[in-house]
């Protein structure tokens, strides 16, 4: 697991560094908020620990920031025991969790953990490719950021295309898997679906159904286009 720690007092940085060094993180370290900032916005990161007071850039600044750049790495604040009011103000502004001072270090690492698995349930819990998002659990669809309205059939449809793009279904295969097996083969409602479906993506910025994530194989069937 890789880290960013923000804090500008040495000691604390010292003591976690070390106590997330123990536990087989990699971590890096930033002294001051332009750095930090710097340092999250351009690395990859599976957390962040984030000073609140800080040199140039405060934390709270720069989860702000990050947010707006759609930068969605947990975040865990560091604060003073009495800093209700910029506590509140973390978590509305994006942060997942906060940890007063003092505080153990083995606690900061069950917290960072505890924030990894929950992120990964989430992973799952979302299929994208490319510009379309599913969430599985939810059942919405989104495509460049905007909703599409799917209905039950619709959705089980492109997840069962999404789950192996470029991989070409036969219309049997998809009748199949979404349909059972009682529907005659020769039905054009699979056909009929995927129209629908592309109507509804090319509806959502005005652009033309060819535009559509789901390619046509003539002879064949169809497939969700495959990033290259």
């Amino acid at each position: 697991m890789r880290v960013l720690l923000i804090e500008d007092e040495a000691k604390i940085a010292g003591f976690v560094c070390a106590g997330f060094k123990e536990q087989g993180f990699v971590v890096d370290h930033a002294a001051h908020g332009d750095t930090g900032f710097s340092m999250a916005s351009n690395g990859s990161y599976d957390a962040i620990v984030l000073d609140i007071m800080l040199p140039g850039r405060d934390g709270l600044s720069i989860l702000k920031g990050l947010r707006k750049l759609g930068n969605v790495t947990p975040v865990i604040l560091l604060t003073a025991r009495n800093e209700l009011d910029d506590r509140i103000l973390g978590l509305t502004l994006g942060a997942d969790d906060y940890l007063a001072k003092p505080f153990f270090v083995e606690e900061l690492i069950a917290r960072i953990l505890a924030l990894a698995r929950r992120v990964s349930g989430e992973r799952q819990n979302i299929l994208a490719v490319g510009e379309l998002n599913l969430d599985r659990i939810s059942r919405v669809a989104t495509w460049r950021g905007e909703t599409v309205d799917l209905t039950s059939r619709e959705f089980n449809l492109i997840e069962y295309l999404m789950r192996a793009p470029g991989r070409v279904f036969t219309r049997t295969q998809i009748l199949e898997h979404v349909w059972g097996y009682d529907f005659d083969p020769s039905t054009n409602v699979v056909d009929v679906c995927i129209q629908r479906i592309r109507k509804k993506i090319a509806s959502i910025r005005q652009e033309a159904s060819g535009d559509s994530p789901i390619e046509s194989v003539r002879g064949v069937g169809y497939r969700f286009r495959k990033l290259a």
